[in-house]
């Protein structure tokens, strides 16, 4: 079963890092351990000590921050090749998670323990360049979000969130219910379907049962 596990983290490094250089590839093979996750289920809480950082080799994670009254607010995605940065940070420094994430479908990860972090850093590039590849990408996510709430009305940040939702899943019909929508928009259902009927009779988008396709 060993064996096994070895195996498989060795291909799927190959497969979605096979940047990393060979002596790195060989410490997260040695120390890291596969997990698997199904759809809905919570990844990483808010609040909760970090114990592990997370390479996503299959699926997809979605991750929010809660407002001070308890709303939600979608943050970015993780897919695989990819790593959640809050992670290293609390790594950094030995913090607590602000975010937190679910599997949008059934996700598998390699955990690689906290512990490794600074280590990691220090004897390989390829680990170094990827962490602050990290970084540089979730903080572009973070100022797009923050662009979108501050200098955009609500019809148009519905519309850079239906075009965000068609290029990561790579189609234009989207199985996304109103509700789950103004949950990650911070807005109230009714406000969203009306906004999505408007969209609708403008052409933009056929609203189907719990999905949407779009014509732009």
């Amino acid at each position: 079963m060993e064996q096994h596990k070895m195996s498989s983290i060795k291909e799927y490094l190959e497969t979605y890092f096979g940047h990393f250089e060979q002596g790195l590839k060989d410490e997260i093979v040695k120390n890291g351990r596969l997990r698997t996750f199904a759809e809905g289920i919570q990844v990483i809480g808010s609040g909760e000590l970090m114990k592990y950082t997370m390479l996503v080799i299959k699926g997809r994670l979605k991750l929010y921050t809660d407002g001070e009254n308890g709303e939600e607010f979608f943050m970015y995605y993780l897919e695989p090749g990819q790593a959640c940065a809050l992670s290293f940070v609390c790594a950094a420094r030995n913090r607590k998670s602000d975010l937190e994430a679910f599997a949008v479908e059934e996700t598998e990860v390699i955990m690689i323990p906290i512990g490794l972090m600074a280590e990691l850093m220090v004897k390989y590039k390829s680990w170094y360049i990827f962490v602050i590849e990290t970084y540089r990408s979730r903080y572009k996510e973070l100022l797009d979000a923050i662009r979108s709430v501050a200098f955009h009305a609500m019809d148009e940040r519905l519309e850079y969130y239906l075009i965000k939702q068609k290029n990561t899943f790579g189609s234009t019909t989207l199985s996304l219910k109103h509700e789950q929508i103004a949950n990650d928009l911070n807005s109230s259902r009714v406000v969203i379907s009306r906004l999505l009927k408007q969209l609708e009779l403008k052409g933009k988008v056929k609203l189907l049962r719990n999905a949407i396709e779009l014509k732009f």
